[in-house]
């Protein structure tokens, strides 16, 4: 039998409901282990399916005491747009920074590049085209090379301040 669109809309918000509350309430770092988690609440989803709804809910890895793990960047113990969560994630991921004519490059460590990608973006930086975001590395594309000379150097600094 058939499920209605009604009923796929209302089991998809359920299950990133319990995706929200599942990384809340443990360590999770890997996609196969959210997978294993919702599979014990009777989600039967697959991994291309958790990936999108990863996106979706803005879920991004953070360095925490217990490890790297997703964290919402939607609620309120993680807020990216607070300057010192900004200054945190940046210093604790951020290996390096440089510019080459209008496009920044921000070199983090292995599986970083994302967090520090969602907390340089939440903060809406002036002349900022967009950003494009790797596992260890992410692009910001400036409006002109003395933008990217800019933003290179704030971000530089908040690197290298403790």
């Amino acid at each position: 039998m058939a499920r209605s669109r009604k009923e796929d809309v209302r089991s998809k918000g359920e299950r990133q409901q319990a995706i929200l509350r599942l990384v809340r309430e443990y360590p999770i770092s890997r996609q196969e282990v959210l997978l294993d988690y919702l599979s014990k609440e009777g989600f039967e989803v697959t991994q291309a399916t958790v990936s999108r709804d990863i996106r979706e809910l803005c879920l991004v890895k953070a360095a925490t005491a217990e490890g790297y793990r997703y964290v919402s960047s939607r609620n309120e113990g993680f807020n990216p747009k607070a300057q010192g969560r900004f200054e945190t994630i940046f210093h604790e991921s951020v290996l390096g920074v440089d510019y080459a004519g209008h496009v920044v490059l921000v070199k983090c460590y292995s599986g970083m590049a994302n967090a520090a990608c969602e907390v340089f973006d939440a903060l809406q930086w002036k002349n900022v085209v967009g950003t494009l975001s790797g596992d260890d590395t992410f692009l910001i594309v400036a409006r002109s090379e003395r933008d990217a000379k800019t933003i290179c150097s704030e971000l530089i600094r908040h690197i290298v301040q403790k």
